[in-house]
């Protein structure tokens, strides 16, 4: 497994519109390329978001990174919807987990 941790902050003026619809239209896309596992999001109280996503493997990830449609849109983010943003993968993680029984 491959995870892709995007955390990132938006400026303050941003098209909201246009964002959800190019946030909408790469999530799409990136479920229906090879090695997609998962993906979710999160959104703190402070603005940062937490862009989680799950790759069969590297290859996976790298190939969705540099998806054509999925670059320009990196651009776009880059020129007009993030502050900041810092891009974390991991290779094989280490893996803990709990299931209560019954549930």
């Amino acid at each position: 497994m491959f995870v892709v941790v995007f955390r990132n902050r938006k400026r303050a003026a941003i098209d909201g519109a246009a964002y959800s619809a190019d946030a909408a239209r790469m999530e799409e896309l990136a479920r229906a390329q090879p090695g997609f596992v998962s993906f979710k999001s999160y959104a703190a109280d402070d603005g940062e978001v937490i862009a989680l996503s799950e790759w069969a493997d590297a290859d996976a990830a790298r190939a969705w990174g540099s998806h054509p449609d999925h670059a320009r849109v990196q651009a776009r983010g880059r020129a007009e919807y993030y502050q900041d943003y810092t891009l974390y993968t991991c290779e094989n993680p280490r893996t803990h987990s709990f299931e209560r029984p019954g549930a």
